[in-house]
């Protein structure tokens, strides 16, 4: 659990820390989506649970996706801009 939380942190710090670069922005934000779903995967093994492992396989594969919605729109962005600084 405190692995998960940990995760978390470091997720939210190179979300906050990393506002001029997209892509890490992305990898933060997999960061938190993975130490959810690590948290989930704990509470249901120490719970005894199948609901919380089927749920965690759902994360992960809407996280996956996510990722490429995301580097698509970059793909996008950088044919339409030359650059994928966010900055003006």
């Amino acid at each position: 659990m405190n692995l998960s939380l940990l995760l978390f942190l470091i997720g939210i710090l190179g979300f906050i820390l990393n506002r001029k670069n997209i892509i890490l922005m992305i990898i933060a934000i997999e960061i938190m989506l993975l130490s959810v779903t690590l948290l989930i995967l704990i509470m249901s093994f120490g719970f005894d649970d199948n609901v919380g492992q089927t749920f965690s396989i759902y994360i992960i594969s809407i996280a996956g996706a996510e990722s490429v919605i995301g580097l698509s729109i970059l793909v996008a962005y950088y044919r339409l801009r030359g650059t994928i600084s966010l900055r003006s």
